[in-house]
């Protein structure tokens, strides 16, 4: 996957590039970010990831597993759309909306209450 999404931003779509695995790579940094602040060690197993932390706070699996799918699919469609709408306005608009919206999606998981 990391290969592809290399050489999609090779191929001039470098938003598209970024806003695919935005959740992922946002939830992973940070969590690690977090963990390093913390001075947690890195390999030891835990579960401080917002999707794990919305689960035992009280979400169910099928709510976060469904914000998660739907987000996704948003920004598949903001990924797709930054292909072929190609001016710099858009291409920031569009990366800016992802980035909002992930943080909302990790803002939700982290205050999920019981």
């Amino acid at each position: 996957m990391g290969w592809l999404l290399l050489l999609l931003a090779l191929n001039g779509h470098l938003v598209a590039a970024l806003l695919l695995p935005l959740y992922y790579v946002a939830d992973a940094t940070v969590t690690l970010l977090h963990r390093l602040i913390k001075r947690e060690p890195l390999t030891q197993a835990h579960r401080d990831h917002f999707y794990q932390r919305a689960i035992d706070n009280g979400a169910g699996v099928y709510q976060v597993v469904g914000l998660v799918f739907v987000l996704n699919i948003i920004l598949v469609g903001l990924a797709a759309t930054s292909i072929f709408v190609t001016s710099r306005g858009y291409q920031i608009t569009s990366l800016a909306l992802g980035c909002i919206l992930v943080t909302g999606v990790l803002w939700k998981f982290n205050s999920a209450k019981r």
